[in-house]
């Protein structure tokens, strides 16, 4: 494997009952594998537990505490810019309520590694449907938002919305990150979408997903309203060369 440095971005907002083991299970990886946990102040104290677990890991768990809830895509905007700054060649995406397997990581980054993809996603429906835990309402949401984005934008991936991702460096750098305005769900289409219109190659790996045992979900209505409109802004704006 490839032993060039590795940021996993972890947004949180109250995920103390989750963060630990988390956090545990990636040390456990390569050493090469660091971590960013980007807080939003949350009030049951997840960035104070971060902050301990640090302890002598310091260089391989980072912190960034932000100021209030400020939403799932400019978390993961302010982690690209640290990757960035910090000279990492691939940049992971991963949610903290373990419903991302960390030990698949390896396997996310390993098209990265071997040349053969710039954007990777962890899919929950390619070859299949691999979700657990999740009612049937959720499952069809989920699924049915894929079919509407391929529709509209053509882009080619089966879980469009899919929260756990590499990058290769060179993607983010080529992305104006201070134009990505999604803030839900959107922003996983919304990064794809611009990956691909820029000629990134993007593949797909099949993962598990469990569905969060501790804490609550971030879905809302509101979450689904963006990205049902996010699509159709994207495809007018490739088609006037704004991207």
């Amino acid at each position: 494997m490839n032993s060039a440095p590795t940021l996993v971005v972890i947004p949180t907002y109250n995920e103390a009952d989750n963060i630990g083991h988390v956090v545990s299970q990636i040390l456990r990886l390569p050493k090469h594998f660091h971590m960013l946990v980007v807080d939003d102040g949350s009030p049951d104290g997840t960035g104070d537990l971060v902050e301990r677990l640090q302890g002598s890991h310091a260089d391989r768990i980072h912190l960034l505490r932000r100021e209030g809830k400020l939403g799932l895509g400019t978390a993961y905007i302010a982690g690209f810019k640290f990757a960035l700054e910090h000279d990492y060649q691939r940049v992971c995406e991963m949610d903290a309520d373990l419903s991302h397997n960390p030990a698949d990581l390896p396997r996310l980054v390993e098209p990265v590694d071997n040349d053969e993809a710039d954007v990777v996603v962890g899919s929950r429906y390619i070859g299949g449907v691999r979700i657990m835990n999740w009612p049937l309402s959720r499952l069809i949401l989920s699924y049915s938002a894929g079919i509407y984005t391929r529709a509209i934008t053509r882009l080619p991936l089966q879980d469009v919305t899919a929260g756990f991702k590499c990058f290769r460096r060179e993607v983010l750098e080529a992305i104006d990150l201070d134009r990505v305005r999604s803030n839900g769900y959107s922003f996983q289409i919304e990064m794809n979408y611009i990956s691909w219109k820029k000629g990134f190659r993007i593949s797909e790996v099949p993962i598990v997903f469990t569905e969060r045992t501790e804490g609550r979900s971030k879905m809302s209505k509101a979450i689904v309203r963006e990205a049902t409109w996010k699509v159709w802004e994207l495809r007018i704006r490739s088609l006037i060369g704004k991207l």
